[in-house]
């Protein structure tokens, strides 16, 4: 257990208590205004202070947190859900016109961004939190897809995986009991990137109006209501960034930690 991985565990894990002390508990109802208390600085009364219509800081950061996490982790869901098992099928049928049409198919999700997919959602279905998830969910298809197909590619041509077909077993078989066990350390990883990624999609998203929608409270939200307000009340943006990076910065501790510790050629160099 190294430093990386504890201290992003740390920071994770407190803001995932946070969103889920908000189902039950918030110092202050997140959609209550209090007018007469808006832009206030941090106090005791409101440890992060008040927004422009007097809403605690703390209770919408708790809540946003709530909306973050969920976006992102149902978005990672859905990209491992559907790109291990394309990735796992390109690997198996390499040279194949299968493999040609998943990869390329990949390639034509890569050229349009996840804020360009989330547009094209929006104007169909309209802006809301569950077309946020379909969008990057979308887009983290291909980069799972991409990440089994390349780790599954080397292991095809090991020893133990010629046995295993010499044995009869079909391809399909050989890539759930042999192909995928070697390569979930290398996908839990990715996925705690692409959490973070996701949480950074999120928060994108919701700046330009194409995330959750009010008076669900979002960290992207928050800064897109805090940017011409920076000047008389900075405490306004600054707690949500700060949310932001602290979240994102944790994940991908984790994630490198969580490399190291997984990495059999660096538990050799250590042993």
């Amino acid at each position: 257990m190294n430093r990386n991985l504890l201290l992003g565990a740390a920071l994770t894990s407190i803001f995932l208590l946070a969103a889920l002390i908000s189902f039950v508990w918030t110092p202050y109802d997140y959609a209550g205004l209090d007018i007469a208390n808006k832009l206030r600085g941090p106090s005791l009364a409101h440890p992060m202070g008040t927004d422009h219509f007097g809403r605690d800081i703390l209770s919408m950061i708790m809540v946003g947190a709530r909306t973050s996490i969920a976006v992102a982790l149902v978005a990672v869901g859905i990209g491992m859900g559907a790109g291990v098992p394309l990735g796992l099928w390109a690997a198996a049928r390499r040279g194949s016109l299968v493999d040609e049409v998943i990869m390329r198919g990949n390639d034509l999700v890569f050229a349009f961004p996840a804020i360009v997919i989330a547009i094209l959602i929006t104007a169909v279905f309209g802006a809301g939190a569950i077309n946020a998830i379909i969008a990057i969910g979308i887009f983290n298809i291909p980069v799972f897809a991409r990440i089994t197909r390349g780790a599954a590619l080397s292991l095809w041509q090991r020893e133990f995986i010629l046995a295993a077909r010499v044995a009869g077993k079909s391809a399909a078989r050989i890539s759930a009991e042999h192909i995928l066990p070697n390569v979930a350390n290398l996908l839990i990883v990715q996925g705690t990137i692409q959490f973070s990624l996701g949480i950074l999609a999120e928060a994108g998203l919701s700046y330009v109006g194409l995330g959750a929608q009010p008076p669900l409270p979002s960290w992207g939200r928050m800064l897109a209501d805090a940017q011409t307000m920076v000047s008389i009340a900075p405490h306004m943006a600054l707690m949500p960034g700060f949310a932001i990076i602290l979240t994102v910065l944790g994940l991908n501790l984790m994630g490198d930690g969580l490399r190291d510790l997984l990495d059999p050629r660096l538990r050799v160099a250590r042993t």
